[in-house]
């Protein structure tokens, strides 16, 4: 179906399915991408779904609809459901201290501490370093363990200044999540989610998951033409499980969840999970996001919010080792899709069925992601120039003799230990203290915006901070 046709009339059920049947196997190949399976929900009923290429490149067992791929970040819509109900029970409310639920916390700033709320936590806006995965070990009291080694946790920017997503708050949040209820995060999640939405295949962690058909991630090999190979570790620790690590479902799964949100929080076989007003809450705007590629207008508590011409795209995706999920709802036109895979070009494949399906099911189209202008202004650069730093990367800018600016990122801790490989981006003028890179990097023109002020050597003004969806603190 062309395109104007589809923006005319919405694919009906069968059509879904079909479309699915015909390219579905084809495009993952195209894409490179070792696995992957889609669904697709519409009228309250998944109207088409699918499963191409293997669980891993080692095994060559097949994907298909029933296999559990990991969800990575979409997890924290998960936690953020889970400490809505706490709200819902009045047991929570989202502006009191952060210290009045766990009193024990001990950060870097305790100014900032005692300014923090959850629902700093919930819009990523709390400021202090968002990217700790540090690993507490397999038990029960891994959340707990993880929150008493906060101590020295940097504090970036005031609470509430402006967004930089933030693991390290999701995982605080599920830390509330067990205080509050008594149990670890991991039964609260099957035992108030799972089992009331009747999604059999949710697997909070690997035992769960080796029951089922499950994937395995894919990281490219050393060298610039090297192939995939499969990860050497299945997922991240359960420390940050609240946050995104380990969780792991099949697309339709995932879409039953989605569905109560659609349904105002009512499961299908009637019972209330959350109430209304917070199902309307997690959707309603909280913050405005600077100019970032790949990422949101907004968020709300816990989804990400896209601004398009035919209403509001509620979202969230993941990344773990190897794996990357997407997530994208039209709450007015009660469609959802959810695309899970296993390495590859997952961005070109997000295109090619996600966007593709979302026009033609919903007659939603995303925004076009930002790209190089055919004529980028010439700027003073001299405020960006340096290092920057936080505990998954070391930044630096620079510019050469020929007056091309370029960004070298080196990977460090988790992102290092799984294989991530350096990067260097050529960058060109966008828009304001925003630069864009010349080169697509998996698919994306990387945007790094820069903010703050701090004096230089020779009494200028420099950036403080580098914001690619994370803020970086200059470290010159």
């Amino acid at each position: 179906m062309s395109n104007t046709e589809s923006s005319q009339r919405a694919l009906g059920p069968d059509e879904v399915a079909r479309w699915l049947d015909e390219n579905f196997v084809r495009l993952v190949a195209e894409r490179g991408v070792p696995g992957a399976s889609v669904a697709v929900l519409a009228g309250g009923q998944v109207v088409g779904a699918a499963g191409a290429g293997v669980t891993s490149l080692a095994t060559g067992v097949a994907v298909d609809t029933d296999t559990v791929f990991q969800i990575g970040s979409i997890t924290k819509i998960w936690t953020t459901t889970l400490v809505m109900q706490l709200v819902d029970d009045g047991l929570l409310d989202l502006d009191a201290p952060l210290l009045d639920y766990l009193p024990e916390l001990v950060i870097g700033d305790m100014d900032a501490a005692k300014v923090l709320t959850p629902r700093h936590l919930l819009t990523h806006t709390a400021g202090f370093e968002g990217d700790i995965f540090t690993d507490t070990g397999r038990g029960d009291d891994a959340v707990e363990k993880y929150v008493a080694t906060l101590t020295e946790l940097p504090q970036l920017f005031a609470p509430g200044e402006t967004f930089s997503y933030n693991n390290t708050a999701f995982v605080l949040l599920g830390r509330i999540v067990e205080v509050l209820r008594g149990k670890p995060y991991d039964e609260v999640l099957v035992e108030r989610l799972a089992r009331p939405l009747g999604l059999e295949r949710v697997s909070p962690s690997p035992y769960e998951a080796i029951r089922h058909r499950a994937a395995t991630g894919h990281v490219p090999g050393e060298g610039a033409e090297a192939e995939l190979a499969t990860a050497s570790t299945w997922a991240l620790a359960r420390s940050n499980a609240p946050a995104g690590s380990m969780l792991a479902m099949t697309p339709t799964d995932l879409l039953g969840f989605v569905r109560m949100h659609l349904d105002e929080g009512i499961a299908p076989d009637g019972t209330r999970v959350l109430s209304a007003d917070s199902v309307r809450d997690m959707q309603t705007r909280q913050v405005d996001l600077p100019l970032l590629s790949g990422m949101g207008d907004a968020w709300g508590l816990g989804w990400e919010l896209f601004d398009s011409p035919q209403g509001t795209v509620v979202a969230h995706d993941g990344g773990t080792i190897g794996q990357a999920a997407f997530l994208r709802i039209v709450p007015e036109a009660g469609v959802a899709i959810a695309l899970l895979t296993n390495g590859g070009d997952v961005f070109g494949l997000f295109t090619d069925v996600v966007v593709r399906l979302l026009a033609d099911v919903a007659g939603v189209r995303l925004p076009e992601r930002p790209t190089p202008p055919a004529d980028s202004q010439q700027v003073d650069v001299r405020r960006y120039l340096g290092r920057y730093a936080d505990t998954i990367y070391d930044i630096s800018v620079s510019q050469d003799a020929d007056g091309a600016l370029w960004l070298d990122r080196e990977p460090k801790d988790i992102h290092a230990e799984i294989g991530e490989q350096p990067v260097r981006f050529r960058l060109v003028h966008l828009r304001g203290d925003s630069l864009i890179s010349v080169e697509p990097v998996r698919g994306l023109h990387v945007v790094f915006t820069f903010l703050g002020d701090v004096p230089g050597p020779d009494g200028s003004s420099r950036a403080k901070y580098v914001h690619y969806g994370r803020v970086v603190s200059r470290a010159d």
